[in-house]
């Protein structure tokens, strides 16, 4: 059971008057009780570079790459974006996120503008893969961090399309249970990144208990903007022989396919 001292918040986030962001411990991952998952704050992030590349007509974030410098604490956070370079079909922006006067990830991210441009029928590999079992009427997924404290597995609402849940390859429906921001509908781009951060931890093939596989960073490449509230991440975790590894995962809407999600991971033994 959830410990039922913590009530629930109604968003992951809330805007200060300062600018800045105060988290929620719906942000909560499971590596640390004072730290955040990686995907609400990377969604927070892209929520700031979709702003920025907006301003300038860039509609489709194209790619999105977190480098995740240090732990993110459930605290004040603050966003510092940058447009590197903004043409007229295509934009690179960068972004800090800030906390307790240090940086804690750094992000790079394309944004592209959308065009009408038709596509011939018959292209090798077209039409696109189309998704997994769609989630209406699918099993629950359930995190084996869930109930013991408000965090990231009340964030989300999660279910199984197939394979197994933290027990290798497997594909998983995901749809927030919670606004990312204070009453504010959270965007499709938003909604990825939230669940791309789970590739490692629902395609585990080593015991949580024992082992830690944290992911260094994460980058998401988009063929075109996703629909709708559910997002399903068809992940595989692969191991190398000296602690390294690396999750990959192709990304879904309810239409299709739409695009991957690599991690590269840190693995550990627990003591």
């Amino acid at each position: 059971m959830t410990n039922p001292a913590e009530a629930m918040p109604s968003s992951a986030y809330s805007l200060l008057d300062s600018g800045t962001y105060r988290s929620s411990i719906l942000t909560r991952g499971p590596w640390h009780h004072e730290h955040q998952h990686a995907g609400p704050p990377i969604a927070l992030v892209c929520r700031a570079i979709e702003r920025a590349a907006t301003a300038h007509g860039l509609t489709h974030i194209a790619r999105l790459t977190a480098n995740l410098l240090r732990p993110v604490p459930i605290g004040e956070l603050s966003i510092e974006v940058a447009t590197d370079y903004a043409g007229r079909n295509a934009g690179h922006f960068s972004a800090r996120l800030m906390a307790g006067g240090k940086e804690v990830a750094r992000f790079t991210a394309l944004a592209q503008r959308e065009n009408d441009v038709p596509i011939p029928d018959g292209l090798p590999g077209h039409p696109l893969p189309p998704p997994p079992q769609g989630p209406e009427g699918l099993p629950q997924a359930v995190f084996p961090f869930a109930g013991r404290h408000v965090g990231y597995a009340d964030l989300v609402e999660t279910r199984v399309a197939h394979g197994r849940f933290f027990k290798g390859p497997c594909a998983i429906w995901f749809r927030l249970r919670h606004p990312l921001l204070d009453s504010e509908a959270p965007g499709v781009y938003q909604r990825v990144a939230v669940a791309a951060d789970s590739g490692n931890g629902i395609s585990a093939i080593l015991d949580l208990q024992s082992y830690s596989f944290v992911n260094s960073d994460l980058t998401i490449n988009l063929l075109r903007p996703p629909q709708g509230e559910w997002i399903c991440i068809d992940a595989r975790t692969l191991l190398g022989p000296k602690g390294c590894g690396l999750a990959e995962s192709a990304l879904y809407d309810i239409h299709g396919l739409i695009g991957r999600a690599t991690q590269s991971l840190t693995i550990s033994r627990r003591a």
